[in-house]
């Protein structure tokens, strides 16, 4: 910086200056000073506070509606996405078409990459790249190989899509080789079977991927072989692919929601439709009949930042309790069998119960999520009887027990409790491993008569999956698990899997409006008898039956089986018991009805069990990936092991011309605070007032300016450091001190032009 120095002579030598008074000469000085020192502050304010302010006043600021990427020289205009998701509902399976529309505007050739989930229980089986008036059909190819292809075609400049899966609910998408201006379109299908629970049956499509908290890879123990030779193994990361499931997310306060959805259920049911009912989002319904129903979105698209879930009901008053599908597939007959057994009334005097309640209150659980979670546990806490027994865990990336162990469910222990509760407060990491032992660990309680449940409520929003699963099948001894999902966007994957392996149930808590009633639900489970014992037999057909362990069902809960028979002949009996009961139902195979998409669903729940016995040492890993392919490349099923990937012929990108890749961001789920799980950011001048998707675009209707890339969540720390300034916030109380000191300098200015 340069000094320049200034004397009176100097102000006689300035143009339009000469033989100025010296008093007119004091005030442009001190004018001059205050208005540089004003400046000087301002700017050291809004250095800091991001694109909200800063963008406003440059040339290349954001435009309504545009999704940009930074470069060297600017900005310039990003990968638009547009979703439309199509299902079709059959009597007991959904058929679902997920199309992916990528937009480019840029003058580049982008490779554009996309997270986004999927129900767990999906088979996916058909990928479509299309181009134009052009349909290129994927191909199921080991996952490998998928990658090898897709890599050979993007690098020869030809259009390529390829579909992995990095968690059975969460897939990712390629696109190579997208030109400028063009779009194009990526189809994704899926079967599933629709969830029944009690009269009510249900589907839900999750539409964003909440970010994961990924534990630090920190070798913890050191296994050295018993033989001297000095040689061990040291415990791995606990997510290796914490990279391919992690995507950039936007801060909805700087940012309009993008990737803007448009759905529509055509919902043929196979019996007269009473209530049809959304949860989480307005819709539109025409009834073209009594059995079937349109359903589609009452505001048009939406931004993809929260489950879908849709219910209905049947006008009787009880939903059939018996259903019997049949599909003929190559050689083969599938057989899909709903049964609901009877609800048999609770005891007079219930048996006592040991409850460990579990609540997750880490920063992804920031926001409504945190309340939901503490509603919810307050009402549970008060359905506790006189005779039970409680404990209280809560957890971030630190842990704690209300008691050192389980008490009596007085009035003095739950009103500890409930005050307890009601002042958790969400930050931190999701540390669930330890919380998920220390309510297994049930030496404590000193009483083995006690029915044991432990109630985890939790957003689930962990990388770590397979800890969590080997922890519940290591210590779960007479405990059941019941899973509670909290938020706009569980991670349903691990709720249903730590359910199945702990042997509870799991139920979702989307709003605070559903609270009650889906809490009042999981006690009644809780409280009534358990059908126990269950086996089925086939008396003349061979089958290949799932699950091949058939699980305890609680109140309302279905039995659903899938098979693949070598014929249609004779019956399925299904026994059990029902509290002390005996329960016996027996059904006619050659009554059952057509059904559609049935082997897709028996093999990706074969698929499940595989994973299941994997996980519970029933089977060594290399046999159980043996079958996942065998099973996947049969039915042409993307799994962890298989990918999907479409290749055009032609060569588009010319010889030469770059490939650019636009990773493109994802929405934070509704109701997440994006401080709790990102970090503190510097203060906005207006909080946002809407979250609908930008429609700017007849064919791709995205909003949203790129967001910075995730901080990670704050990981366990041993020490508690003071808090101090960030530069932001330096620079800040700079920018006052000048501000002080421009209004000091033009006070006294004014003093001295007062005449004395």
């Amino acid at each position: 910086m340069t000094t320049i120095d200034y004397d009176e002579q100097d102000a006689n030598d300035l143009p339009g200056v000469t033989g100025l008074p010296e008093l007119l000469e004091q005030i442009l000085l001190f004018a001059l000073g205050g208005v540089a020192a004003f400046m000087l502050g301002i700017g050291l304010l809004l250095f800091d506070l991001g694109p909200a302010w800063s963008a406003q006043s440059r040339d290349d600021a954001p435009r309504s509606g545009a999704l940009l990427i930074n470069t060297e020289s600017g900005s310039i205009d990003a990968t638009r996405l547009g979703i439309d998701v199509d299902l079709t509902v059959s009597g007991p399976t959904m058929r679902a078409r997920i199309t992916q529309i990528f937009r480019n505007p840029t003058q580049d050739w982008v490779e554009a990459t996309y997270m986004y989930p999927l129900p767990q229980g999906g088979a996916v089986d058909t990928l479509k790249l299309v181009i134009g008036d052009r349909v290129v059909v994927g191909d199921i190819k080991e996952r490998q190989q998928a990658r090898a292809i897709y890599e050979q075609a993007r690098q020869a400049g030809q259009k390529a899509a390829l579909t992995e899966q990095q968690r059975p609910n969460i897939f990712t998408n390629a696109v190579a080789n997208i030109g400028p201006g063009e779009t194009v379109l990526v189809q994704i299908e899926y079967q599933e079977a629709v969830h029944q629970n009690g009269n009510e049956f249900s589907l839900r499509i999750p539409m964003v991927v909440g970010p994961r908290y990924n534990p630090a890879p920190i070798v913890q123990t050191v296994d050295l072989r018993a033989d001297g030779g000095g040689w061990g193994t040291a415990s791995s990361d606990p997510v290796p692919d914490r990279d391919r499931i992690t995507q950039p997310v936007l801060d909805p306060a700087m940012n309009a929601p993008v990737n803007p959805t448009t759905i529509t259920v055509r919902l043929q049911a196979g019996f007269p439709l009473g209530d049809v009912t959304s949860h989480h989002h307005g819709i539109n319904i025409h009834s073209p009949d009594n059995s079937t129903r349109i359903v589609t979105l009452a505001d048009g698209p939406v931004p993809a930042d929260r489950d879908f879930e849709l219910s209905w009901k049947p006008t009787a008053e009880k939903a059939p309790s018996v259903g019997l599908f049949r599909e003929h597939v190559g050689k083969s007959d599938y057989l899909l069998a709903y049964v609901t057994p009877p609800v048999a009334q609770a005891e007079q005097n219930p048996m006592p119960r040991e409850v460990i309640f579990v609540i997750d209150n880490s920063g992804s659980m920031g926001g409504t999520s945190i309340v939901q979670a503490k509603a919810s546990l307050t009402y549970a806490l008060g359905r506790l009887q006189p005779n039970d027994r409680f404990n209280v865990i809560r957890f971030d990336h630190t842990m704690s027990m209300l008691f050192p162990a389980s008490v009596p469910a007085d009035n003095a222990h739950i009103g500890s409790a409930t005050s307890f509760v009601g002042g958790l407060q969400a930050a931190g990491g999701t540390e669930m491993v330890p919380a998920m032992r220390a309510a297994l660990n049930d030496e404590a309680s000193g009483d083995s008569g006690l029915l044991r449940q432990v109630v985890f409520l939790t957003d689930g929003a962990i990388g770590n999956e397979q800890q969590l699963f080997e922890t519940i099948t290591a210590l779960r001894g007479r405990s059941r698990v019941f899973m509670v999902g909290i938020g706009s966007a569980p991670n349903t994957f691990l709720m249903t899997r730590a359910a199945e392996l702990g042997r509870g149930t799991f139920t979702h808590i989307g709003s605070t409006a559903q609270v009650e009633e889906r809490m009042r639900d999981l006690f009644a489970k809780l409280e009534n008898p358990v059908v126990t014992g269950l086996s089925a037999t086939f008396s003349e057909a061979k089958a290949d039956l799932t699950p091949a362990v058939l699980p305890d069902l609680y109140r309302g809960e279905p039995l659903v089986l899938a098979a693949r028979l070598d014929g249609l002949a004779g019956n399925i009996t299904i026994k059990g018991r029902i509290g002390d009961q005996p329960w016996t139902v027996t059904l006619p195979l050659d009554r059952a009805a057509e059904g559609k998409g049935l082997s897709k669903v028996w093999a990706r729940r074969m698929i499940d069990d595989a994973e299941v016995s994997r996980t519970l040492n029933k089977i060594k890993p290399a046999d159980a990936d043996s079958a996942i392919l065998s099973l996947a490349l049969e039915h042409q099923l993307v799994t962890r092991l298989t990918s999907l990937v479409a290749i055009d012929k032609a060569i588009t990108r010319p010889a030469g011309e770059p490939l650019k890749l636009s990773e493109l961001p994802i929405n934070l789920p509704a109701g997440w605070d994006f401080a709790k799980v990102f970090g503190d950011r510097p203060p906005l001048p207006t909080p946002p007032t809407e979250r609908r998707a930008d429609t700017g675009d007849a064919r791709v209707q995205v909003a949203a300016a790129k967001a910075p890339q995730p901080v990670p969540i704050a990981q366990p720390a041993t020490v508690q450091l003071p808090k101090t300034a960030t530069d932001a916030e330096l620079k800040m109380m700079l920018g006052l001190v000048m501000l002080s000191l421009s209004l000091l300098l033009l006070a006294f200015g004014r003093r001295r032009m007062i005449p004395r």
